[in-house]
């Protein structure tokens, strides 16, 4: 495919529509010996005559015509899809894709959203909840949200919330049949409440650490899910004891309908991030997401 010199058809297109070398070297931005240089080549190349020259007027030629006709309404359209990428620019608009859990969307994405959402007609958040790893940049997302200890070195990691801490609750009868633990090591003598990893298809195994001492524990149990709601709920109802970050057990720990346990086994650790793939220049929308989505730096000292 023999390449063409676009500028050359550009300033053809010009000078048509113009009628005028003067005025179309004009709103070009060139001299108009530049101008004339660049119609004269163009007519050498394609062997025919594009213009028609008097000293009063321009008008093209029956093979102007029909150039004209046939390339003219393309330098529109494209004109039009430029002003709209800067409209784009000015207003931002489309769609923004995360993948996330179900208890970060209801905690945190969602009410740092809604006023963006409110402000930004144009915007549009498609969430994906899966607790699996995705590959984000293979299945086309442009974020996703995870412990902070779980991203690739390879991503931008930005905190959208506090530190977490996990805990071990159930409810008030349960622990009316069973003893509470004292130690995780006890846990293996429960009924626990278990949740299967999706990417890796196991089971999650309980981690615990206490004065900077690591301990995993594998408990068993009758029930099985694959998302934390049917946890906690099973919890709550009595069937076990469930193990998930603190935050999702608070409304039932806070009216009593769960009991928490080994608390002093639960140290703070990195809370959820917002990651994304290093990108040069990214969308108007997602920048908006993004800062809508970052945490505040907290308050200095104040001044005397």
């Amino acid at each position: 495919m023999v390449k063409r010199n676009l500028n050359d058809l550009l300033y053809f297109v010009t000078v048509a529509r113009e009628g005028s070398f003067t005025r179309a070297a004009s709103l070009l931005g060139v001299t108009q010996s530049a101008l004339s240089q660049a119609i004269s080549g163009l007519e050498a190349r394609l062997g025919i005559r594009l213009l028609t020259r008097t000293t009063r007027s321009v008008s093209p030629t029956a093979a102007g015509e029909r150039l004209l006709d046939a390339i003219g309404r393309r330098f529109d359209e494209i004109d039009a899809e430029l002003d709209a990428l800067s409209e784009m620019r000015d207003k931002p608009a489309g769609t923004v894709r995360i993948t996330c859990g179900e208890h970060v969307l209801r905690t945190t994405l969602l009410p740092k959203l809604t006023p963006l959402l409110r402000e930004y007609p144009d915007i549009k958040v498609e969430f994906d909840i899966n607790y699996g790893f995705r590959d984000i940049v293979a299945d086309r997302f442009d974020a996703g949200v995870r412990l902070g200890d779980t991203i690739d070195k390879d991503m931008i990691a930005m905190p959208i919330g506090p530190r977490l801490r996990m805990a071990a609750a159930a409810s008030p009868e349960y622990f009316a049949v069973h003893p509470k633990p004292r130690t995780p090591r006890e846990l293996v003598n429960h009924n626990c409440i278990n949740m299967r990893m999706q990417t890796a298809g196991g089971l999650y195994v309980w981690d615990f650490e206490r004065r900077g001492q690591p301990l995993n524990v594998r408990v068993d149990g009758q029930l099985i899910f694959n998302t934390s709601p049917g946890m906690v709920d099973a919890a709550v109802v009595g069937l076990g004891i469930a193990f998930l970050p603190e935050e999702e057990f608070a409304p039932h720990l806070e009216d009593g309908r769960l009991v928490r346990v080994l608390e002093d086994w639960c140290p703070p650790f990195p809370g959820y991030y917002l990651y994304y793939p290093s990108r040069r220049q990214p969308s108007p929308a997602f920048s908006l997401v993004v800062n809508a989505l970052r945490v505040a730096p907290p308050p200095g000292p104040k001044r005397r």
